[in-house]
């Protein structure tokens, strides 16, 4: 396939499943080119790990960040990946990718701050020798945002229906559990992305989005790198007698729109997903898309 081909199958990829198709290269990278150029395993990743000193950090503060994208085995990014391509189905179908990258790097951000604070805080994880890497925050982040938001959604687990939230429990739970594990690092991580997950929906199912303020400084990094239109010629412009009731019919249909939104979020915290009309779901996925 040319390379033309394949920038066009990538634009048709969801933004979770762009966000995949970055991880896997980038695992490959990480793994071939020590391979080939007689490289320590970690020559890559030290630059980009989270590390657990905070004067290291101060050094490196984008780790904050990148350390999601670099995973240390194939068990690892599979299990990862896999379950960021099935909660971010459901997500998605409620929202669009706006609200996605919101929850998934904001949890990214918060379990790796978890870390952090944590082995700077308290001693008995300080004793570790260990860096944090893996998107296992973000996708908690998905998932229990997911579990917290439809609760009673049921899916199939292979054999029988399960509702949401009992996933979300038994995920969390055993985080908790396995925290005595030799990677404590990584469960106060999941634990750190769980909780920005489910912050999220119930401030969201109370009218609030939290991660308004983080979009808007995405859009501000995004324009530092958009090429400044030229400026038409300056020009007298008069105002039509209709231009106010026509923006009071533009905000009348948002309105609306919204509510309309608002109901089926409300028939589907209530009842479940699969309660929705045919026409019901083609509406939401079609809103999503626009936002």
């Amino acid at each position: 396939m040319s390379s033309g081909g394949l920038r066009y199958q990538y634009a048709r990829l969801s933004i979770a499943e762009k966000l995949i198709v970055i991880n896997v290269a980038i695992f490959l990278v990480n793994l071939l080119v020590p391979f080939f150029f007689k490289l320590s395993n970690n020559s890559i990743v030290q630059w980009f790990e989270l590390p657990k000193y905070l004067s290291t950090f101060i050094s490196q503060p984008w780790s904050l960040i990148t350390y999601a994208f670099f995973h240390g085995s194939f068990g690892h990014i599979f299990w990862n990946m896999l379950l960021l391509y099935f909660s971010s189905r459901i997500l998605l179908n409620l929202f669009g990718s706006r609200k996605f990258v919101n929850i998934y790097f904001l949890g990214v951000i918060s379990g790796g701050a978890v870390f952090l604070l944590s082995y700077n805080i308290f001693p008995v994880f300080y004793a570790a020798n260990t860096a944090l890497i893996g998107a296992s925050a973000g996708v908690m982040a998905i998932l229990i945002f997911v579990c917290a938001y439809i609760p009673n959604q049921e899916v199939r687990l292979i054999f029988f229906n399960v509702k949401l939230w009992v996933i979300g429990l038994v995920v969390v739970m055993l985080d908790l559990i396995q925290m005595g594990s030799g990677n404590a690092g990584g469960h106060l991580a999941h634990l750190g992305g769980a909780f920005l997950g489910y912050m999220y929906a119930r401030q969201l199912i109370n009218g609030r989005d939290i991660g308004e303020g983080f979009a808007k400084m995405l859009d501000g990094f995004a324009n530092l790198f958009k090429a400044k239109e030229k400026k038409a010629p300056m020009k007298t412009v008069y105002k039509k007698k209709k231009e106010p009731s026509t923006r009071k019919r533009v905000d009348y249909d948002r309105e609306s729109r919204q509510r309309k939104i608002d109901a089926i979020l409300d028939k589907i915290s209530k009842s479940g997903y699969e309660s929705l009309s045919k026409e019901e779901k083609d509406f939401l996925f079609k809103a999503g898309k626009e936002d």
